[in-house]
C-alpha cells in the first residue's frame, strides 16, 4: 500500500505540460494541472491586468474569454483550457473590443478600477452573443461581476454606447 501511494506521488509529480494559446500566441505550463488559470496568466506568464477578487467565481474581476466565452479564472484549472484559446484583457482586439474600451474610457466608467478587467471581458462577452442587448439583458448579464464602487449606471450606458459603435463599425 504504501508503495502504491508513493507511485502516484511519483506520477502526479511528473505532469505533462498543457498547452493553450493565450492571447494568440502558443503557450505551455508545466505545473500542476489544477492550478487556477488565473494563477498561471498571472505568476507564470506575468500577465496582471486579470484580477483576483473573491477565489470562488463570485465577484467576476476573474473574467477571461476561453474560446471567446467568458470564463473565470479564479476557478478554471489550467488543466481545462488544454489546446484552447484563452484571451485575457491584454490580448483584447477587435470591433467590439475597441468599441468597449472606448466608450469606458468616454464614459469615464471606472473609478477605482480593479473590478473594470472582469467588467470589460464580460461586456465584449455580452456583445459577442448579443449585439443590441436592453437594459434587463446587460444587468443579467453582468450580474456575475461586483463593482464595489457601484459604477453599475455608467457601465450599462458603456455597453450601449459599444453596441452602437460596433453596429456603425466604429469604435
Amino acid at each position: 500500500m504504501v508503495r502504491t501511494g508513493a507511485l502516484i506521488i511519483i506520477l502526479r509529480s511528473r505532469a505533462l505540460a498543457i498547452h493553450f494559446d493565450l492571447n494568440g500566441a502558443a503557450v505551455s505550463f508545466d505545473g500542476d494541472p489544477e492550478t487556477p488559470l488565473l494563477w498561471a496568466i498571472r505568476d507564470h506568464f506575468g500577465l496582471t491586468g486579470t484580477k483576483y477578487g473573491c477565489g470562488v467565481a463570485q465577484c467576476g474581476a476573474c473574467t477571461v474569454h476561453v474560446d471567446g466565452k467568458n470564463r473565470r479564472a479564479c476557478v478554471a484549472p489550467v488543466a481545462s483550457v488544454a489546446d484552447r484559446s484563452v484571451t485575457t484583457i491584454e490580448g483584447l482586439d477587435g470591433q467590439i473590443a475597441d468599441a468597449v474600451q472606448q466608450a469606458w474610457a468616454d464614459i469615464n466608467v471606472p473609478q477605482c478600477g480593479y473590478c473594470q478587467s472582469g467588467q470589460v471581458m464580460s461586456a465584449i462577452g455580452l456583445l459577442a452573443l448579443n449585439p443590441t442587448p436592453t437594459d434587463a439583458e446587460i444587468d443579467g448579464a453582468m450580474a456575475g461581476n461586483i463593482c464595489r464602487c457601484a459604477t453599475y449606471v455608467r457601465i450599462r450606458k458603456a455597453i450601449h454606447q459599444a453596441a452602437q459603435a460596433a453596429a456603425k463599425g466604429t469604435p
